[in-house]
C-alpha cells in the first residue's frame, strides 16, 4: 500500500485501540484514493469508542469527513440520542441537507424536548439561530413558572 512512516504510526494507534485490521487497511486505502495520507486515527478511535460500527466509520471516510465530523457525531451519541437518530443526522449532513449543530441539539434536549421533537424540527429545516431563539423562549418560560410571585397593582384601600 506504500504507507509512509506517519501512516504506520497512525496504524499503530488503530491497533492499540483494537480497530479491526480490515477497517484499518480500508481507511488507509480510502485516504489514498482521496489523494492524501491517512492521519485520522484519533477520529477513528473516538468513533469506535463511542460505539460506531465499521461501516459507519467507513461511510465518513469515503466522504472524506472523518476529521471534520467525528467530534460532532460522538457528541450526538454522548447527548443520548439513539443510534437511528445519529445515523439520520449523519446521512443528512453527508447529503448536504441542513442539520442543527450538536451544541444546539444538546441545548434543545436540555430544555425538555424529546428526541422525536428535535428530529421533527430538524426535518422542518430549523437553523441554529431558530434553535437558539427556541431555547431562549423555553428557558425563560421554565425559569418563570411556578415562582408563586403575584404582581399587585397599587395599594390596598384600608
Amino acid at each position: 500500500m506504500d504507507t509512509s512512516d506517519a501512516e504506520v504510526a497512525q496504524l499503530v494507534k488503530l491497533e492499540q485501540a483494537r480497530v479491526h485490521d480490515d477497517l484499518a487497511v480500508a481507511l488507509v486505502s480510502t485516504a489514498h484514493s482521496h489523494q492524501h495520507p491517512f492521519g485520522s486515527a484519533d477520529s477513528v478511535t473516538s468513533l469506535a469508542g463511542a460505539g460506531f460500527s465499521d461501516s459507519q466509520i467507513m461511510e465518513l471516510a469515503k466522504a472524506d469527513q472523518l476529521d471534520l465530523l467525528s467530534a460532532d457525531v460522538v457528541t450526538l451519541r454522548l447527548i443520548g440520542l439513539s443510534a437511528a437518530t445519529v445515523q439520520l443526522l449523519l446521512d443528512r449532513h453527508l447529503q448536504g441537507q441542513p442539520v442543527l449543530s450538536s451544541g444546539e441539539i444538546a441545548r434543545l434536549k436540555n430544555t425538555g424536548l424529546t428526541e422525536k421533537q428535535i428530529v421533527e424540527r430538524i426535518n422542518q429545516g430549523m437553523t441554529d439561530e431558530q434553535a437558539e431563539h427556541e431555547v431562549y423562549v423555553r428557558e425563560t418560560i421554565r425559569n418563570h413558572s411556578n415562582t408563586g410571585f403575584v404582581r399587585t397593582h397599587g395599594r390596598k384601600p384600608r
